[in-house]
């Protein structure tokens, strides 16, 4: 009934015209009233930390588990009924289905699970290929995913260090590498340069690849994988002297390129605090000079598109799953939440646009998969990564409601600019109104610290827009494009035809690997109308921030001792003599503080170090009670600006905090306790952090 009265309602401000423009902006749809999430009911008890989805013919679904359990859910999409079909194997990270049996990639091998006898229980384990571990606890492997050939692909997961413990290693062969092993098993090296490559899939018959924000990555990416690419991070360099390895690229050819005046042993900017010479090369900078290098397909800003990429999964729904069949759907286990890319093909290149699709999941979004009935199934875990999505696990189903959203469908590259494409047709005013266009280049820089603020961000000038006949596409045309890299295209005040609609998600991503040839628009021919209306045009999505740098140094405080001036002091006031409290907080994995409770004194003078020994960044930020997640959640909006500004926001909730804490690293901070007993929290504002990162701060008299 709700959503009939919407629909009505929606249709009368049609009919009203741009009379109507404002109502249906008070009214504009969500996420929900396109696409539902549904739960996938399971027997009491059962622990269904997802690792691996597959759909298998009859209409089943393949589900593995991080604990090793292998699961078969007949009529999934109904009634559904759980069959353990196999147990015992060694966190499962992924599920594929060929010729009648499962094959799923445990810590150290690929392994094939068949019912000889058919009472639907695996009888027969076998091992296809077995690769070596060091029993380092991250070394997780991922797949398989199957090629046209039969084939089958695997990805193998990093170690971490010991004396910079959270940089990624390669202990033993084949880790950071994607592996190709056929049915009979024979195994070939086939790419290195993955640090957390969980993401992984089959896209138009070639594999691709998904990696997260860490050392050497600056942010969440795609891209598609060929035989001898190095994706960028030098830890599976390591084995490259061997006779099989496709690349011969080595560790010392890469920071020779990146850093001249480092060693191989040493690598460049191990401590960057310490470096005030950094210079912020770029991968594609690297690239000129090792064409082994293989620049992402399609960058997924980070803090905006997710932290933590998965699952990647075509729609071949052919329009059964809504308006975007043949585009890619792209997991994020950190923001527990499903992206969306389109690709293209520009001069031979490949590039394309990312953009938000559904956020909202009930935990971290790691598996996908087709049901029959065009429905995605997604499968989903947190345990020891954490996500915002608070239940230790989740399989839920993303079904399409039959409305159309209005969403930009794609951004394909133009010689002058860029062409956007939408799934409804758009207003025309709107649309013809270059105040409602920003497009801003932006890129990473690419060395070993643990991921990169936006650095060479640029807005760029809008020439003028082209809308075509029928309202289904807009040219705009801008000066400034770079190739290699991510230009941001936010489109604020476009609405659909009539102006019923503002778009669902205003903003997308496009990576200009490659500027097309070809002509340009002629100026004659555009609009240039610019009616100079006030939409918040930063990358900071509406989100004032704080100085990353905080308040002078040496800020002091009367005696009694009352709030300091600025919320992140980090030298001690002058006229304390001492503090009256001294804390050492530090971090566990897991997405934690190694103290879930705090306690000082009202009014008291407190230092507080705060040491991350995690393998992430994290801050220490305190909030006035119960506003914890509202404070989480402005932190996900702050845009291309929030690592730069430590992703605190300038809100009053906020009372104290750090900086933005690398791994290794630490800061002190001095502040005076608030006068008002009370329980206060401190949480992590790093995007994804704060569902699960969150202590007590208990202020006592």
């Amino acid at each position: 009934m709700k959503n009939s009265i919407k629909t009505i309602l929606l249709g009368l401000l049609a009919s009203l015209g741009t009379s109507g423009a404002i109502l249906a902006q008070n009214t504009a749809p969500t996420e929900n009233d396109y696409y539902k999430i549904m739960k996938v009911p399971m027997p009491e008890g059962t622990v269904l930390e997802v690792g691996g989805l597959c759909a298998l013919p009859n209409g089943d679904m393949g589900v593995s588990t991080r604990r090793g359990d292998v699961y078969i859910i007949e009529n999934p999409t109904g009634t559904a009924h759980f069959r353990k079909f196999a147990s015992g194997l060694h966190e499962i990270l992924g599920l594929a289905y060929k010729n009648g049996s499962l094959y799923c990639a445990q810590r150290g091998e690929l392994t094939k699970l068949t019912d000889r006898n058919g009472d639907g229980i695996a009888d027969r384990y076998e091992t296809v290929y077995a690769w070596p571990v060091s029993g380092h606890y991250h070394e997780y492997s991922f797949g398989p995913k199957i090629a046209p050939d039969g084939s089958f692909f695997v990805t193998a997961n990093v170690a971490f260090g010991n004396e910079e413990w959270w940089r990624g290693e390669s202990r033993v062969p084949w880790r950071g590498w994607t592996m190709r092993i056929t049915e009979d098993g024979k195994m070939e090296p086939w790419a290195t340069g993955m640090r957390s490559p969980c993401g992984l899939g089959m896209i138009n018959g070639e594999f691709y690849y998904a990696d997260n924000q860490g050392d050497w990555m600056g942010s969440g990416f795609l891209t598609k994988v060929d035989k001898g690419d190095f994706t960028g991070h030098p830890a599976g360099l390591r084995w490259t002297g061997r006779p099989e390895s496709p690349i011969k690229m080595s560790t010392a050819d890469l920071y020779a390129v990146v850093d001249p005046r480092s060693s191989p042993k040493g690598g460049p900017w191990i401590k960057p605090e310490n470096n005030p010479n950094e210079t912020p090369i770029t991968l594609f900078e690297a690239e000129k000079k090792l064409p082994e290098i293989k620049t992402p397909t399609v960058w997924l800003p980070h803090g905006i598109l997710g932290i933590s990429t998965s699952e990647i999964i075509t729609d071949d729904t052919q329009g059964g799953f809504g308006p975007f069949a043949g585009q890619v759907f792209v997991g994020d286990q950190g923001q527990s939440k499903v992206d969306r890319v389109f690709l293209e093909k520009v001069n031979g290149v490949d590039q394309g646009a990312s953009f938000p699709f559904r956020e909202g999941f009930q935990s971290g979004v790691l598996r996908m998969a087709w049901g029959t009935d065009n429905s995605l199934f997604v499968g989903q875990t947190n345990r020891g990564w954490g996500s915002t999505g608070k239940d230790p696990f989740g399989l839920q189903r993303l079904v399409w409601t039959g409305k159309m959203p209005f969403e930009m469908k794609a951004i394909r590259a133009m010689p002058d600019g860029f062409e956007v494409e939408f799934t409804l047709p758009v207003d025309r005013k709107t649309a013809e109104d270059l105040a409602n266009y920003q497009v801003t280049g932006f890129i990473y820089k690419y060395h070993p610290v643990y991921g990169s603020p936006v650095v060479n961000d640029k807005v760029l000038k809008i020439k003028g827009v082209k809308v075509a006949d029928d309202g289904s596409r807009v040219r705009v045309v801008v000066d400034g494009l770079r190739e290699k890299y991510i230009h941001e295209l936010k489109l604020e005040g476009i609405r659909s035809q009539n102006a019923t609609l503002p778009l669902l998600h205003n903003t997308g991503y496009y990576t200009l690997n490659s500027i097309p040839s070809g002509e340009k628009l002629a100026m004659a021919g555009l609009s240039t109308r610019n009616s100079g209306a006030k939409h918040d045009h930063t990358a900071m999505a509406s989100v004032k921030t704080t100085s990353p740098d905080g308040p002078a140094k040496g800020a002091t405080a009367t005696k009694p001792a009352k709030p300091l001036t600025g919320k992140r002091i980090t030298a001690m006031p002058a006229d304390w003599g001492k503090p009256d409290q001294v804390i050492q907080l530090g971090t566990v994995p897991g997405l934690n503080y190694d103290k879930k409770a705090l306690t000082v004194t009202a009014g008291s003078k407190v230092s507080l170090t705060f040491n991350n020994v995690d393998d992430m960044p994290h801050n220490f930020v305190i909030v006035k009670p119960g506003t914890a997640n509202t404070v989480g959640e402005t932190a996900l909006k702050m845009g291309l600006k929030g690592m730069e500004l430590n992703y605190v926001p300038n809100t009053a909730n906020v009372i104290y905090h750090t900086k933005l804490i690398q791994p290794g690293a630490a800061e002190t901070i001095y502040f005076v306790a608030p006068t008002q007993p009370g329980t206060y929290t401190y949480v992590c504002t790093y995007p994804g952090h704060y569902a699960n990162m969150q202590g007590t701060l208990k202020v006592v008299k």
